[in-house]
């Protein structure tokens, strides 16, 4: 249990590597003793990573990591907590020396834990060909979702959406066990170009297996979020009633398909089903469920759909396509275990995936073919424990590094879409990611996370514009090997999860995730030395009653959820901090400064409480040198200094984001304090009289500029762009002629997105060498007359999306022609543009050249392109008519002379 050190290793070298921004001196008669702990701690950690992973699981070697773990947790538990009643019964920036506690018995528990591991060691034989790189270069041939042996259930269930001619609202339930492939055969469908194109309108909604009337908001919130797009923040406070009566105002005159995905009992439909209207327009409904009661309860007319396993044949090609790459072969010899592997997983896609992900990464031996075999075999024999036992499989096969990211997946609720930054910025905050050379920790998370997608464990749930992953999930039945695992090695308390007897039983929890009414298992007693704190829930009671504020070691304290109208002074005793996020409708104090270890730092203003036009003044952050990330979210919401505070500064290296600040505030002497930044943000707070140069910013990638949409302030004249720049927002700003030429000439940019700006001429011209790089285009809500442009000045265009441009004429006609064009969305624009978009259609299909997906919320554009579509097959039905009716004449004529 390697994993376990990581974070004493790093408490160990802050303590003897102090620099001049951490306020003691290490006592020198101490110094011997942490130096000799920090060596021990690396020798078992660095052994526990090689010789001692091959070990055979056993007891022996679960009470050995037992023992390293509680000795490293005794030692982390005695050095913060000196720490932190150093740092508070000290006055502000006054120094003291360090002198902890005598910890030559934790020192002695990891000699013995170091002989005890030896011989352990030598008296076992290794797993054969169990290990596998750290960061693996091999990566999963095919990690897109594979459809293998379904597709006679893709044809019944498309015609079921698209072909039958009954225009009554119908239900259809996918009914299947868990892991089958339910979900991933209705997101083929959901996602299927012919059959977005036949419903006006389509939405998505995760009802999972913990629902209850409570949870009818998230759901409404969700088909909402698909309907009418993202809901606004107000929509948060409006009720169930006014909700579903938004979403069926929104659905009613329009054909729809709904995906109300892992249902498992009635109560969900019998709680939503009277919002969804029924104009007899041919609307479908899909229901997911793993319960064939509620499949006969839901279906309407016609008997659900079976989704049943899949043939031996179909298991191994689906097994094979995971494992290896299109152009690699597999002998003779591997084919043959491999086919038993296939056959042991019997016809289950997902434990195919996870055993694929396992043969995906590892060397491509017989023995550990063989291995993998008789594991599955006796795994899926075992009645009780199948399933469990082959994602078991996969957890124990994982390095130790990747581990605890495995784990920290259990703390955040069941189909929750984990917001990549957010995961990244916990698991570093949590100490967990070990330092990688020339790569920082965020960078290092990131490859981390790669290689669990790679392992099938965790899967991306949505990727940007330009291929980078924007957040993950995990499957259910992965989810609750993790749930377990976190308990077995009390690594973490997921309230409301774990069984009744683990809280009894454990003296001390390091972590905590609450979803429900905290407190309910485990006492004050228990949590005084946690470490971590994340919420999931709404609601600011359970937050001040728990005690939370008490949790003096506290590192991460995830509370976004919860609403306050005044930020918690109480907070500000909890300096061990390293993550804090948290929602609140006034201003952040400037004593946020004494959080002087926090490095990531997440308040949205927000809730009930919010003031109207409210600002965040934090000169507080001036001093805070250890922040990593600042992110602050809401209208009108930027970081302002106080007219004193604005020529203090100090250079803030470790800064990667700061988003939003005040441009009044983001002076040139500002700029050099920042050397590090790779993401920005600035609000426009007034008019400025002189140009900042950004330029000196050479690892800034994304940078969001935005005013008020009333101002429009002139912000492309006032700033000098660096190269660097891969992601530009500009919103509520005013654009001259020429300005945008400049961006386009921007070497490395891929996404630009523009958002409700002015162009004084009211014309873009594109010129030539321009955007070449660019991936994605958003123009939304632009005061835009005339665009010119073709198709080579997008010359890697994938996706571009127009909405809201009622000024527009007309899109120009050779978008159409850019090869790479994958989507072209229009919504919501004037009717000369929707005109030229028909055009564009009408073209690629006269062309036989559709290469790319059309979006539209014009009814008549969807209608044109069907009838096109059918056209086309119509056509080319004649044409083979044609050519079979001549051949016939020929061989007559033939048979004749």
């Amino acid at each position: 249990m390697a994993y376990n050190l990581e974070s004493l290793v790093q408490i160990l070298q802050q303590i003897l590597h102090s620099d001049h921004h951490h306020p003691w001196a290490l006592d020198p008669n101490k110094r011997p003793q942490i130096e000799s702990l920090l060596q021990k701690s690396l020798f078992l950690k660095d052994f526990s990573d090689t010789s001692f992973s091959a070990v055979a699981h056993g007891y022996g070697k679960q009470s050995l990591e037992s023992r390293i773990r509680d000795a490293s947790h005794d030692a982390e538990d005695v050095l913060e907590s000196h720490l932190v009643d150093q740092f508070l019964s000290c006055q502000e920036d006054e120094s003291f020396v360090l002198s902890p506690p005598d910890l030559e018995k934790i020192i002695r528990e990891l000699d013995s834990a170091k002989e005890e591991m030896m011989t352990i060691i030598m008296s076992s034989s290794p797993i054969a060909d169990s290990s596998s790189p750290a960061l693996s270069s091999r990566q999963d041939p095919n990690p897109q979702d594979i459809i293998v042996g379904v597709g006679e259930d893709l044809i019944q269930l498309k015609d079921q959406l698209v072909g039958q001619p009954s225009k009554v609202l119908q239900v259809i339930p996918i009914v299947g066990m868990g892991g089958i492939g339910k979900t991933t055969l209705a997101r083929n469908l959901y996602d299927d170009p012919s059959v977005i194109s036949h419903f006006d309108t389509h939405a998505w909604a995760t009802i999972s297996q913990d629902y209850n009337s409570q949870k009818l908001q998230d759901v409404l919130l969700s088909l909402l979020g698909c309907v009418i797009g993202k809901p606004k923040a107000e929509m948060l406070s409006r009720t169930d009633v006014d909700l579903a009566l938004s979403l069926h105002q929104a659905l009613i005159g329009r054909r729809y398909l709904i995906i109300l995905d892992d249902m498992w009992d009635v109560k969900p439909w019998d709680d939503i089903r009277r919002f969804f209207p029924d104009k007899e327009n041919g609307s479908r409904i899909i229901v997911t469920t793993r319960e064939s009661s509620v499949a006969d309860y839901t279906a309407t007319g016609s008997s659900h759909h079976q989704v049943n396993l899949l043939k031996d044949d179909d298991s191994w090609n689906l097994l094979r396509q995971k494992v290896f790459a299109p152009e690699e072969t597999c002998s003779p010899e591997l084919e043959n275990i491999g086919k038993r592997i296939a056959k042991g997983c019997r016809g289950l896609p997902l434990a195919i995936h996870v055993i694929g992900g396992i043969l995906s990464q590892a060397k491509r031996s017989q023995d550990f073919w063989e291995q993998v075999s008789d594991n599955v075999s006796s795994t899926i024999a075992d009645q009780g424990e199948q399933f469990s036992n082959i994602l078991s499989l996969s957890y124990n096969h994982l390095p130790n590094h990747l581990r605890p990211c495995f784990l920290y997946m259990g703390a955040f609720p069941e189909d929750y879409a984990i917001r990549c930054s957010r995961l990244i910025n916990l698991l570093v905050a949590e100490g967990l990611v070990r330092p990688i050379s020339d790569k920082s920790l965020e960078e290092a998370a990131e490859m981390y996370l790669n290689a669990l997608v790679d392992r099938n464990l965790i899967f991306v749930s949505r990727k940007g514009a330009n291929g980078n992953v924007k957040s993950y999930s995990i499957h259910d039945l992965l989810r609750d090997l993790c749930v377990r695992k976190v308990h077995e090695e009390k690594f973490l308390f997921v309230d409301g999860w774990a069984p009744d007897d683990l809280a009894r039983n454990t003296a001390c929890l390091r972590r905590v995730s609450s979803r429900k009414s905290f407190g309910t298992n485990i006492s004050r007693e228990q949590i005084r030395l946690a470490r971590s704190f994340l919420c999931f829930e709404y609601n600011s009671r359970s937050i001040a009653s728990s005690g939370v504020y008490e949790l003096r070691l506290l590192r991460v304290l995830d509370i976004l959820r919860v609403m306050f109208k005044e930020f918690p002074e109480e907070i500000l005793q909890l300096i061990n901090l390293r993550y804090l996020a948290l929602t609140t409708g006034r201003c952040l104090p400037s004593s946020i400064s004494k959080l002087h270890n926090l490095r990531t730092l997440i308040v949205v203003r927000g809730g009930l409480f919010s003031i109207v036009g409210a600002i965040m003044v934090m000169p507080g952050i001036l001093d805070m040198t250890e922040l990593r990330h600042i992110e602050l979210k809401g209208q009108r919401t930027y970081i302002k200094y106080h007219g004193e505070d604005r020529n203090l500064f100090v250079v803030l290296d470790k800064l990667q984001t700061l988003s939003p600040i005040a441009v009044s505030d983001f002076t040139d002497r500002h700029l050099e304090t920042l050397p590090n930044l790779e993401k920005l943000g600035i609000f426009w707070d007034e008019e400025v009289d002189h140009v900042r140069d950004l330029s000196r910013l050479h690892k800034l990638h994304t940078l969001k500029c935005r005013s008020s949409k009333y101002n429009r302030y002139n912000i492309l004249s006032n700033i000098i762009l660096p190269p660097s720049i891969k992601k530009l927002t500009l919103k509520g700003c005013r654009i001259l002629d020429q300005e945008l030429n400049e961006i386009g000439k921007l070497p490395n940019l891929e996404i630009l997105k523009l958002q409700y700006c002015y162009f004084q001429s009211g014309n873009w011209e594109a010129e030539d060498g321009e955007f070449c790089r660019l991936q994605f285009l958003l123009m939304k809500g632009l005061k835009l007359v005339n665009w010119t442009a073709d198709d080579t000045h997008f010359p890697r265009l994938e996706e571009l999306v127009i909405q809201y441009c009622f000024d527009l004429k007309e899109i120009p006609l050779a978008i159409g022609d850019i090869p790479t064009l994958r989507v072209m969305e229009v919504q919501q624009c004037g009717d000369s543009a929707k005109a030229s978009a028909r055009e564009i259609q009408e073209a690629q299909f006269d062309n036989g050249t559709m290469t790319f997906k059309f979006v539209s919320s014009d009814r008549k554009i969807l209608t044109r392109i069907r009838c096109s579509r059918e056209h086309v097959c119509i056509s080319v039905v004649h044409c083979l008519f044609r050519h079979l009716c001549t051949s016939i004449f020929i061989l007559i004529l033939l048979s004749v002379f």
